[in-house]
């Protein structure tokens, strides 16, 4: 690797960045190449890197939905038990160090220096080739590998995808198990009009002979998985097959739940991660774990496999930042995430009155997603986020009123475009006993949740 010195020495060793903010600078300024599926430039920079990856044990978790959630978990229950353990992950809520973990601490600042720094020349070679340039992506999961097999050695990688998995950059791995946590409808742009060929596109991550772990239970989906595993020898652990999970009580900030697979039961299991879509979430999971238990000799203990369950947790997801005024964050910016705040505003929490303030994405769809929030609604502030593909919060609010038309019962609707005003006014109107939603695009939540809890540091990004 590349070495950093004193730039005050004499002897001064030629290096890209001397700054992490210009590490990080340019690793950003390749957003502008955008998402391009296909594994061939990172299987060009693995070559040039003596290909890591190979040396690390990974867990692949895909999904629509849940993924972060899920990476949590895992997480979590391993370092109760002793593991040490790599977590790549994406979107950050705020700092772009949030998406290499090793056992929940984020990359030191100086390691991530000094590996853009050995990465920075072998990018410009490949960007010089008909391959073009990698992308900001590639380049940050190159990173991820980078880091775990060279600095870290962590005993396992728990590894997100991050859009798909067939042409995902992280396919990259032949992981140990691999998780689809779910099929919905997101980035059908890229992945495909319809919940079978998106099915078919999440499951390009069973590799042949790793078992694989599901959640997904649309009839159509679950086939393609099924026979994508059966073709690639893989076995298949299916929810409510293979594995099932029985919610035995839950209030605000607490579920308890049994789950049963084919090897044992592990009752008074406990969540401190809200909604139903969690309990699923917590169930590939200790299904995953139990499938390394049970053929891979790792060693968990119950005691602290439940204390590892109940200490999860995931920012920005159904998370109650504030007390006076209640105020909830959800990046619920799909027709699927949104059902699931809609339930769980239903399921477990209490209020007198709610209000929602919302901004998305121009790409995402809209008329779904509200669907499921305006008839929840007291209030609804549309606003927009920090972010070149906003939607603006006019037409947000038209496409709102269009479907209220022929609606019983309307809530109040405000639109203000800026954010900050948005939370103000969203706060001033949230009385004891009301409960603040903000809700929509993680570029939305991740600025609010920062402000709200005083993060100065906020970067804020994919």
């Amino acid at each position: 690797m590349s070495e950093i010195n004193d730039p005050n020495e004499t002897d001064i060793t030629e290096v890209p960045f001397t700054r992490v903010e210009a590490a990080i600078d340019w690793i950003n300024s390749l957003i502008p190449f955008g998402i391009r599926p296909g594994l061939e430039r990172i299987e060009a920079l693995m070559d040039k890197l003596g290909s890591p990856h190979r040396r690390l044990k990974f867990i692949h978790v895909a999904g629509t939905n849940g993924k972060g959630s899920t990476c949590a978990l895992l997480t979590s229950v391993l370092l109760a038990n002793g593991y040490d353990v790599g977590t790549f992950t994406s979107p950050y809520i705020e700092k772009f160090t949030n998406r290499f973990k090793y056992n929940n601490e984020d990359i030191p600042e100086e390691t991530l220096l000094r590996l853009a720094n050995e990465l920075k020349p072998l990018v410009d070679d490949i960007a010089n080739t008909p391959l073009g340039s990698p992308t900001m992506f590639e380049v940050s999961t190159a990173l991820a590998i980078l880091y775990y097999a060279n600095v870290a050695y962590p005993d396992v990688v728990v590894w997100e995808t991050g859009l798909g998995g067939r042409l995902d950059v992280t396919n990259i791995v032949t992981p140990i198990v691999s998780i689809i946590t779910n099929i919905g409808h997101d980035h059908m742009d890229i992945l495909g009009d319809s919940i079978e060929q998106i099915a078919a596109e999440k499951a390009g991550i069973i590799k042949p002979g790793v078992p694989i772990v599901t959640t997904v239970e649309q009839p159509e989906a679950l086939e393609i998985i099924r026979k994508t595993a059966s073709e690639r020898k893989s076995t298949l652990y299916a929810l409510n097959e293979q594995f099932t999970v029985e919610l035995q009580h839950a209030v605000e900030n607490e579920q308890l739940f049994t789950f049963s697979g084919p090897f044992r039961s592990m009752e008074q299991m406990a969540l401190t991660l809200n909604g139903a879509h969690q309990l699923k979430n917590a169930a590939a999971a200790l299904m995953a774990l139990e499938v390394l238990r049970q053929y891979m000799a790792f060693l968990l203990d119950d005691e602290e496999t439940r204390a590892g369950m109940r200490r999860a947790a995931w920012p920005g997801r159904l998370e109650m930042v504030s007390g006076q005024p209640r105020m909830l964050l959800d990046g619920a910016h799909n027709p699927e995430g949104a059902e699931t705040l809609a339930q769980a505003l239903r399921d477990t929490y209490r209020y007198e009155r709610l209000h929602f303030m919302m901004g998305m994405l121009s790409t995402k769809h809209h008329q779904d997603v509200l669907r499921h929030i305006l008839p929840l609604a007291d209030t609804i502030i549309f606003t927009e986020p920090d972010f070149r593909k906003k939607m603006s919060a006019e037409n947000l609010s038209h496409i709102a009123e269009q479907l209220l038309e022929t609606a019983s019962r309307r809530p109040q609707i405000i639109v203000e475009p800026n954010w900050r005003e948005s939370l103000e006014r969203l706060k001033a109107m949230t009385e004891p006993g009301d409960l603040a939603v903000v809700t929509g695009t993680l570029y939305l939540i991740a600025d609010v949740r920062s402000y709200v809890l005083h993060r100065t540091e906020s970067e804020k990004g994919w």
